[in-house]
């Protein structure tokens, strides 16, 4: 009895992804099966180039097609497609698949060097990567990454990005001299990453890696607002103090709805290289790592290295300079972690939460959202809620404005999503400040069953 294509996925359904636990047919990654006699061959599309399962569920695959009845023959092609985040289509980084923030509650801690070398990891694991440098006051990737030349624009005037390394980047400090202070408000700040966002011909990439600068301000604010970004990492290291003010970070990007992948513990220990003992230095013995008690995976531990600095200020990134060395080993294993996390994102985020529609051409403002639900508000109900400084007292809580004095015909002149968190609105009246949070917008529907549904609680 000849082979059939169904008898193959029926095999190839035991093949179980460990990331997402579901199978690979079910997933759709196996894209092509070919029956020759008895010779067997499919394509198996995995979500990313650095998958740190690919050898294994290749083999999985073999074995099942090889104990196929009347298999003579079997070829497994492993090939890859990064996929794209929920939303990643728009006017800021079309291109882009996924945006990954590099963050860190403090400075010191080793971040920008984490955000170079991550991103070469994943280039040189083959993925398409940008890495944007948005530490605006203190920009040193383009040292890092020995960035040289000038800033050229293409003819539709967009600046294009610097290349080294196999990944392109754009960084502050290529477009000032190396003896010019960077002395911005937040304001300049902010409007120098939203050109590092709307202006920067990005092209197509598998991952954008943001360099943030330490902390949670105005910078952090505007990425978070200005573009959807797929995941976050957050770099520390082992000492209380820089682990305390990081989990401050962690917070900031679970309140604008950003998945934090994990931590990546810097410095985390050092090898002696005339004894080959580890030394964990700035963690006392038996100590418990803060991470754990966040509830986020560990993605990886980058050990101290004399060299790392040296090759920082040449321009090298060590997985390039020294690929079979120890700490490169380190971010290429950090990369896979990295990029099978985004994979885990992008693939569950059917349902996200977010609106597909908005209308406001109606009575009301009509949202659809991604569940099937369509919420319903009152222009001038919804514009008294709105939660900035100007409406509602910062100290106190109370409202700074009356329903009844608001124009009872204002309606929403401009409507724009900020991220994955919200939307922001100018209204007829030429109040543009608030945001409001997807979660508030469910919550205040004025459909009758959420009003019942209110009314019953």
């Amino acid at each position: 009895m000849a082979l059939k294509p169904a008898a193959v996925l029926d095999a190839l359904r035991a093949v179980i992804d460990p990331d997402l636990h579901r199978d690979i047919v079910s997933l759709g990654f196996v894209k092509d099966v070919a029956i020759d006699g008895g010779k067997v061959a499919v394509v198996v599309e995995l979500t990313t180039p650095a998958c740190p399962v690919k050898d294994r569920l290749k083999a999985e695959c073999e074995q099942l097609l090889r104990a196929l009845p009347g298999v003579t023959s079997v070829d497994v092609k492993m090939t890859a497609q990064v996929r794209s985040a929920a939303n990643a289509s728009g006017p800021v980084l079309p291109g882009v698949r996924n945006v990954l923030a590099v963050a860190s509650g403090k400075g010191g801690v080793g971040k920008s060097t984490v955000a170079v070398n991550l991103a070469a990891a994943l280039a040189k694991i083959g993925a398409r990567v940008g890495l944007m440098d948005a530490d605006v006051y203190g920009p040193s990737v383009a040292r890092m990454v020995g960035g040289k030349g000038q800033a050229q624009a293409t003819p539709e005037g967009m600046l294009r990005p610097f290349e080294a390394h196999g990944m392109k980047f754009m960084s502050m400090g290529m477009l000032v001299n190396d003896q010019s202070p960077v002395v911005w408000r937040g304001p300049m700040a902010s409007g120098l990453i939203q050109q590092f966002l709307t202006k920067v011909d990005w092209g197509d990439l598998d991952y954008l890696v943001v360099d943030l600068p330490p902390g949670t301000g105005d910078v952090q604010i505007t990425l978070t607002q200005s573009a959807n970004i797929t995941g976050a990492v957050i770099v520390t290291t082992p000492q209380d103090v820089a682990s305390e003010v990081a989990s401050r970070g962690l917070k900031m990007f679970g309140a604008v709805k950003v998945p934090v992948l994990g931590v990546v513990e810097n410095m985390s220990y050092f090898v002696a290289p005339d004894t080959g003992r580890k030394y964990n230095i700035f963690r006392p013995e038996g100590g418990e790592a803060p991470y754990k008690r966040w509830g986020v995976p560990l993605l990886g531990e980058i050990p101290i290295e004399p060299k790392l600095a040296g090759l920082g200020d040449k321009g090298i990134p060590v997985v390039v300079a020294e690929p079979g060395s120890d700490t490169a080993r380190a971010f290429l294993d950090l990369a896979q972690r990295v990029a099978a996390a985004l994979s885990t994102v992008t693939m569950s985020q059917a349902a996200t939460g977010a609106p597909i529609d908005v209308d406001a051409g109606g009575e009301q403002l009509q949202i659809a959202w991604d569940d099937g639900h369509i919420s319903k508000h009152n222009f001038q109900r919804l514009r008294f809620q709105c939660a900035c400084a100007q409406c509602v007292d910062e100290r106190t809580g109370k409202r700074r404005i009356v329903l009844e004095f608001i124009d009872p015909n204002v309606r929403p002149k401009l409507i724009e999503q900020s991220g994955r968190y919200a939307l922001q609105i100018t209204w007829t009246d030429n109040h543009s400040t608030g945001l409001y949070t997807f979660d508030r917008l469910r919550q205040s529907c004025e459909c009758p069953a959420c009003v019942e549904g209110r009314a019953a609680r």
